[in-house]
């Protein structure tokens, strides 16, 4: 079984195709387009290259195309793509505006393209699905409740592979066994010893934070939509209410500047004083003194530790603090701050392992540390080909 992943955004189209065994999965292509244009000839040559690579004799020899979709409206786990689906997904496109419509646009272009291969998505939503109640309500009216105003949480594929490959590092292959099944079974798998609680840090150019108890997710840092939580790379994070209103009556924007500000000019990039959205410049910046540059990095650091803290409360500890994604992978010195002087909470790096560890399965933590400290590399494609293929069979 051959099963394609799609990763689209405003501008580009990444693809990594799988083959599924009996007894392995194995990764036969992965290529993409930046600064794409015409998603139509961008579909075309995806499917070029995958030929003349050998990948495929022709498109029908995919058994499906995933997609990892973020949010649509009373949609959620692993589901077809069908029209209903697209427009629930329509729905929500104020909520994740840098996303859906891309998505949206690129599924239905590839639903005209290869008409007879199923096209299946995997909500980011969907691994939050079995989290507590009390972990995903915002205190607002009931009416404001039933439109969909609650806590949603995303990266949900990269939490998940995190879940899995966590618990089997930890040679917890119980707990592992439950988060690979969690969308077949909703978390009824059986754990065989004491509860594995692991803190998963998804740090790049979007980030959040998830508390995991025993492979089920109990929360994330993100909320409704993904503006919120730890600040990103343009986007704000968490922010009061108020502020929307605020903004608008006093610099006299429309709302629809405001968000666009929110969206594009806040984060790390608005913490720098607008110098730059790349943590790799701003730490560079900050070495050398700016001020602002240092600011972000300090409130991104400090945000971390607020999530990690509340996930660690929440969980009564943590057996493993895992590290992941583009910053969590590869800066070594934002692990080394989110982790300083935690001594107490049973949290100690091995300072040479974490200097000398870049986006390679790895402790970092240091022997006494009663927590381990992991980086572990994610993969979001994995995770939606394994829970394409899945739905393919329950299908059948």
């Amino acid at each position: 079984m051959k099963i394609l992943v799609a990763n689209l955004g405003s501008t580009s189209l990444k693809w990594r195709l799988f083959e599924f065994s009996d007894a392995a999965v194995t990764l036969l292509h992965k290529g993409g387009f930046e600064r794409v244009t015409d998603y139509s000839k961008a579909i075309e040559d995806c499917l070029t290259q995958l030929t003349e690579a050998g990948a495929i004799a022709n498109e029908s020899e995919l058994a499906a195309v995933g997609f990892k979709t973020v949010i649509a409206k009373d949609v959620t786990g692993c589901v077809r793509l069908d029209e209903p689906v697209l427009q629930a997904m329509a729905d929500y496109n104020g909520l994740a505006p840098a996303h859906n419509p891309p998505y949206i646009t690129g599924i239905r272009l590839f639903a005209q393209r290869i008409p007879k291969v199923p096209l299946v998505g995997l909500f980011e939503t969907a691994f939050y699905q079995f989290a507590p109640e009390a972990m995903m309500r915002y205190a607002v009216p009931d009416s404001w409740h039933a439109i969909g105003v609650r806590r949603w949480g995303f990266h949900g594929a990269s939490h998940k592979f995190i879940a899995e490959r966590s618990a089997e590092l930890l040679g917890r292959q119980d707990v592992a066994r439950r988060a690979q099944n969690l969308y077949v079974d909703h978390g009824q798998s059986p754990v065989e010893g004491p509860p594995l609680r692991v803190i998963s840090c998804h740090l790049g150019g979007s980030s959040s934070i998830t508390g995991i108890l025993n492979g089920v997710a109990i929360g994330n840092s993100l909320g409704m939509s993904p503006q919120s939580g730890l600040p990103h790379n343009n986007r704000v994070g968490d922010l009061d209410a108020e502020a929307l209103p605020y903004v608008v009556k006093t610099l006299g924007l429309s709302i629809e500047e405001a968000q666009r500000q929110f969206a594009k000019e806040g984060g790390l990039k608005g913490l720098s004083g607008g110098f730059s959205n790349d943590v790799r410049d701003i730490q560079e910046a900050a070495a050398k003194g700016n001020a602002q540059a240092k600011l972000a990095i300090d409130v991104f650091v400090s945000e971390a530790r607020r999530w990690i803290g509340g996930y660690f409360l929440q969980l009564n500890g943590a057996d493993a603090l895992v590290f992941t994604a583009g910053i969590g992978e590869n800066r070594a010195e934002l692990r080394a701050a989110i982790c300083a002087n935690l001594d107490q909470l049973g949290i100690v790096l091995d300072a040479e392992k974490n200097a000398a560890t870049r986006a390679t399965e790895t402790v970092i933590s240091a022997p006494e540390s009663r927590v381990k400290v992991m980086v572990i590399p994610t993969n979001e494609e994995l995770v939606v080909a394994r829970e394409t293929r899945r739905l393919l069979a329950s299908s059948r």
